[in-house]
């Protein structure tokens, strides 16, 4: 450890929290200490080979900065008392992203925003984040009209207990049986897409998710009159987001240009041989920390537009390694 932060994780326990404290460890962040908090619940547990403290009554005048994955009720209650306490947060929650006074940060799309933040920091949507990464580097260079986003999204972007039903419910099915009803979803997952992720709000037709993808996309590439819509589904994928995107630029761009650009775009990584089966997928961005473009080509249908398939890692990039990038960016430029 070093002279560095004093840096607090909240939700430690969980599938996000747990990534959390092993990539401060794998990117060596300079933390003077690193202290796992949770529920009661898993107080007194191990994560990481650290015990996990009750975040009800942790002594928050110790840490400088708190990495929060613990939901967005906990983020709500805790991220405030936390600032008040002297720390900053970096909250992975939905709760402070579209306030207009704390800034939603992708380290490599709008970096400089977080100068302005007032105590709290927010880490984007994951969805949302491993598209970004790919989109900025295009407007800068052609502009965009209009984003029209698909989502295959994995189960464990819903948690533990999400995977738990995904391998109860795949054993089942396998071995001829029936298996017990849904719980986490609301219909079975092992072998079937749900063109549903998280909830309808009363008179829209459109999931929290869809809203989340819609408005975080306009905040982060500070486009307030983007066109751009979502469809996002949970498909039976353990870990890795797949995403089908097509763009409208304000210029023509080729294919060919697109690869070009975004083979030098940082935390991108082109996989584009469709005809030799070479192209992203969640099992080849699962564990990475780069987002993977691929099927980069021409939509025919429509003028100045373009087809590609992203994928990312949502436990890492998708969540834990931005949230850490924040933190090391916070570090960096000494906010």
């Amino acid at each position: 450890m070093s002279n560095g932060p004093a840096v607090a994780v909240v939700g430690a326990s969980g599938a996000v929290g747990r990534t959390i404290l092993e990539l401060l460890e794998q990117r060596q962040f300079p933390a003077s200490s690193i202290t796992p908090l949770a529920s009661s619940r898993s107080a007194g547990s191990e994560v990481g080979g650290r015990t996990v403290e009750n975040l009800a009554s942790a002594d928050l005048t110790r840490f400088d900065l708190a990495l929060f994955s613990a939901g967005s009720s906990v983020s709500a209650e805790w991220a405030p008392r936390f600032v008040n306490a002297g720390a900053v947060v970096v909250d992975n929650s939905s709760h402070w992203r579209m306030d207009p006074n704390v800034p939603l940060i992708v380290p490599e799309v709008n970096g400089d925003a977080i100068a302005g933040h007032s105590g709290i920091v927010a880490n984007p949507n994951c969805s949302t984040m491993q598209a970004m990464v790919v989109l900025k580097p295009i407007l800068d260079a052609f502009g965009l009209d209009r984003v029209i986003f698909s989502t295959y999204q994995a189960v464990s972007g819903t948690g533990v207990k999400a995977l738990d039903e995904l391998r109860s419910q795949a054993t089942a099915v396998l071995a001829g049986d029936s298996p017990e009803a849904a719980a986490v979803y609301p219909h079975q997952i092992a072998f079937n897409v749900i063109p549903q992720v998280e909830s309808f709000k009363e008179g829209d037709d459109y999931t929290t998710e869809e809203r989340k993808m819609i408005a975080e996309t306009r905040k982060i590439l500070g486009l307030p009159g983007l066109r751009v819509t979502a469809t996002c589904a949970r498909v039976p994928v353990m870990n890795g987001h797949s995403e089908s995107v097509n763009i409208q630029t304000s210029q023509a761009a080729t294919p060919d240009q697109l690869r070009a650009l975004l083979s030098e775009a940082p935390g991108v990584v082109v996989v584009d041989d469709p005809a030799a089966g070479v192209y992203p997928m969640a099992i080849d961005g699962s564990g990475r920390d780069e987002v993977l473009v691929g099927r980069i080509r021409s939509d025919e249908s429509a003028e100045r537009s373009l087809n590609m398939w992203i994928v990312g890692d949502n436990l890492r990039k998708g969540a834990a390694t931005n949230a850490v990038q924040v933190a090391e960016l916070l570090v960096e430029r000494g906010l």
